[in-house]
């Protein structure tokens, strides 16, 4: 079965026909065209996460997004922090670089 991209809207309909009317997975497979397992992966998703659980969030910085858990924004802020330090060193080996040509240490 070729992919196909789905709308955050098409999953949330597939998942609230599954819950609330009780559809099966096969019929909800058939009608969004796409595989069975695709279906209850969104509605696992769904129910662990909320509809945040169903965004696309391929090829996109996991930094530019809102996160969905506490562990995600955990990771968001170690990243950003990482990426800190790292500027800031940079920083203090440059000024450090400066004041050695300044005083004509080699």
């Amino acid at each position: 079965m070729a992919r196909r991209n789905h709308t955050l809207e098409e999953r949330v309909q597939a998942v609230r026909e599954y819950l609330k009317e009780g559809k099966d997975f096969s019929e909800l497979s058939e009608k969004y065209g796409t595989t069975a397992q695709v279906v209850r992966s969104w509605v696992k998703r769904y129910q662990e996460m909320g509809v945040a659980g169903l965004e696309d969030r391929r090829g996109k910085r996991l930094a530019s997004q809102t996160p969905r858990t506490a562990e995600e924004a955990l990771r968001i802020e170690k990243s950003r922090l990482e990426r800190e330090n790292y500027l800031l060193r940079m920083e203090l080996d440059l000024l450090k670089k400066v004041q050695e040509l300044e005083r004509g240490d080699r």
